[in-house]
């Protein structure tokens, strides 16, 4: 594929500083473009690659201001991280276009009871149980189970070994990556006077509605009673555990390696860090953004706040903290100096006195 750089700026509605003939057959980053590549700046620390990439066109701001001389052709817009995330959109587009798949697989098992859309792709060894419901446009790829009663809304895609448990009910647009588990059992056990754990049924199920992408390997545990809830939009990274019940709000990001306990509520909005500890039975106001490994074991009800830490604290506070542990170190040889000192003058001044009472 070959666009110039006058078809790139009308399809971004923007403006062209340089060539409007150039032509581009690839993306790149900034730091790697070369010749014939399309590549972006949108953070400023990466300016100076600008100044020495080879990329033949470059995506900035309406409002960047160079400060050296250059050789690619530049498109001027409003976004350029979101022109450029435009851009890859419709080259994943194109790609995936010449790889479309569709039909049932010889080596894939439906049963007799499933219902299945138009235009629905289910490669070999996937299986699809009893009374699933599979909309229009759907891709189950290899290795997929899809448990009884379960429900798949138009569009959504399933890579290769995802594991969906009975009674699910996942929407329109959803992507789910390759490992990830829907609807396992919550962790649920009662302590009993011998010292054992009896497991408490997990008789609820998960809710993912649209527009949804959960990474590989991830878990979604079903609920005890009722539903664990994955809200419109909300963005899911690899490896992260939502336990039993929770409910993450609309458009709300979790980044990897973090674990939400059972009950706690996440607020619409919110932006959760890598290996961010949740305890249970939380809630978690809209657009409350935690920083990575924090530790979260009480309620925040204030909106739009910042945390970090474990436990965690306001932002602005942590921040102050970091600064005093940076200093603990020579903090501790002052204290231990100041110690042999004051040990120094009560030994002075213990024998002052018994030389004065004599």
């Amino acid at each position: 594929m070959q666009f110039t750089a006058t078809q790139i700026s009308q399809f971004l509605d923007g403006s062209i500083d340089g060539n409007p003939d150039v032509a581009v057959t690839e993306l790149s980053k900034i730091e790697d473009g070369k010749e014939g590549s399309l590549s972006f700046l949108s953070n400023p620390k990466y300016e100076n690659f600008l100044y020495s990439t080879k990329a033949s066109v470059v995506i900035v701001s309406k409002d960047f201001a160079p400060t050296q001389s250059y050789t690619s052709t530049l498109i001027r817009v409003e976004n350029p991280y979101s022109a450029f995330t435009i851009l890859l959109d419709k080259y994943n587009e194109a790609i995936n276009a010449q790889t479309i798949k569709s039909g049932i697989d010889q080596l894939a098992f439906v049963h007799p009871t499933a219902k299945i859309g138009n235009n629905v792709f289910i490669d070999a060894f996937a299986y699809v149980a009893e009374n699933v419901e599979i909309a229009d446009g759907c891709k189950i790829n290899a290795q997929t189970f899809i448990g009884a009663n379960s429900k798949i809304g138009k569009n959504s895609t399933f890579f290769p070994g995802v594991k969906i448990y009975h009674n699910s009910i996942i929407g329109s647009s959803v992507v789910i990556h390759a490992n990830t588990i829907i609807g396992s059992d919550g962790f649920g056990f009662a302590p009993q006077k011998d010292g054992t754990y009896n497991k408490i049924p997990q008789i609820g199920n998960v809710i993912i509605e649209d527009d949804v992408e959960i990474g590989a390997n991830t878990t979604v545990d079903r609920a005890t009673m009722g539903s664990t809830i994955v809200k419109k939009g909300a963005k899911i990274d690899n490896l992260i555990q939502i336990a039993h019940n929770v409910e993450i709000g609309e458009n709300t990001v979790l980044a990897a390696q973090s674990g939400i306990s059972g009950s706690t509520k996440i607020g619409p909005n919110s932006v959760i860090g890598g290996q961010v500890g949740i305890a249970g039975h939380l809630t978690l106001a809209k657009g409350t953004q935690i920083g990575a490994q924090a530790g979260i074991n009480f309620n925040i009800t204030e909106e739009n706040k910042q945390w970090h830490g474990s436990p965690a604290q306001p932002l602005r506070n942590w921040m102050r903290a970091s600064v005093i542990f940076k200093h603990l170190p020579d903090v501790e040889k002052r204290i231990n100096k100041l110690e042999e000192e004051l040990k120094k003058l009560t030994a002075e001044l213990e024998k002052n006195t018994i030389h004065n009472e004599r």
